[in-house]
Order: structure tokens, then C-alpha cells, then sequence
């Protein structure tokens, strides 16, 4: 799938989200812990952990702390890292909704060190859109989609936990 400046791109978010449930069904195992990217991979593990029917809760880690544009685009105040488990040792399998460039995963990734040594790091994302800058591959994606780098999709969560996508051009 692409996109072309004039064009319509019409992701069903909803669609993808049960792509990307099925696809992780088999990466998750016994122990495996899900943690989701602030702020869509949050939703998206939020609501993934009642529908595999996990126990506990789910990790949240915020990549505010480790980008490599921290001077540009400061800490924001719902970015924060919650993992209530421990990492050392754990299984760890990180949800993100679009993976671009490889920078939030890289970031994330110093974040989760942070906080101890996983035994194993998985990465599965909602949309894979290419433009990579830095090695970083998921394991699983619902989608793979070519934007121009000009356009940012966004993944939202509706009040009734809908979620849907929104492509906006970056400024």
C-alpha cells in the first residue's frame, strides 16, 4: 500500500489491530511480557492483554528519556515508563503502532535496559512504514504501508477504545 501527496490512504486501524492480535497469538509464550511503546503501543498492549487473556498487567516505556532529539521535543508529562514486572530475565515483547525510522524502538530499547537485561526483546507493530535509519526490524506488522516522509500517520484511540488512524503532513 502507498500513499501519494493528493492521495487517500484508508487504513482500517480496527482491522489491523485483529492482523496484529493474530499474528502475535503464536510469539506470545509462558512468561512473555507485553510492553507497549507510549503512547499507541500502550493502547494497543492495554487492550491485547484482556484479549489473550494474560494475567497482570501490562509494561508501558516511554522513549522521551533516550531520543536522540530530546533537546527538540522535551519530556512529555503522559511519557512515562511503567513496568510492573521484572525485566531481568524476562520475555520481553514490545508493541509499537507504526515503526519509521528505528530511532523510538532504539530509544525504548535504552529505556528497557534501564531497568535490567531481558533474556529476549521482540518487537510486533501495527504498521511497518518503511524509511528505515537504523537496523531495527519487527518480528511481526499487521501492515506495511510507503508514505512520503513528508506525511505522519497516527494511530488514535477513540472514548469508546476504538482506534483509528489519521495521516497529517509534518511541518
Amino acid at each position: 500500500m502507498s500513499a501519494h501527496p493528493g492521495s487517500t490512504l484508508a487504513l482500517d486501524a480496527e482491522a489491523l489491530y485483529v492482523e496484529l492480535l493474530r499474528g502475535v497469538r503464536p510469539l506470545v509464550e509462558a512468561g512473555t511480557r507485553l510492553v507497549g511503546i507510549v503512547s499507541g503501543g500502550q493502547w494497543l498492549v492495554e487492550r491485547m492483554q484482556v484479549d489473550l487473556g494474560l494475567p497482570g498487567a501490562p509494561g508501558a516505556i516511554s522513549s522521551a528519556m533516550h531520543r536522540d532529539d530530546f533537546a527538540k521535543r522535551g519530556l512529555a508529562a503522559s511519557s512515562q515508563t511503567t513496568l510492573p514486572f521484572d525485566i531481568d530475565g524476562a520475555d520481553v515483547l514490545l508493541l509499537d503502532d507504526v515503526l519509521y525510522t528505528g530511532r523510538t524502538v532504539r530509544a525504548v530499547l535504552n529505556e528497557l535496559f534501564d531497568y535490567g537485561r531481558p533474556a529476549r526483546v521482540r518487537l510486533a507493530v501495527l504498521v511497518d512504514r518503511g524509511g528505515r535509519q537504523l537496523p531495527v526490524a519487527a518480528e511481526f506488522a499487521a501492515a506495511r504501508v510507503a508514505l512520503p516522509a513528508a506525511q505522519s500517520l497516527r494511530l488514535a484511540r477513540g472514548d469508546d477504545g476504538v482506534f483509528s488512524f489519521s495521516i497529517t503532513e509534518r511541518t
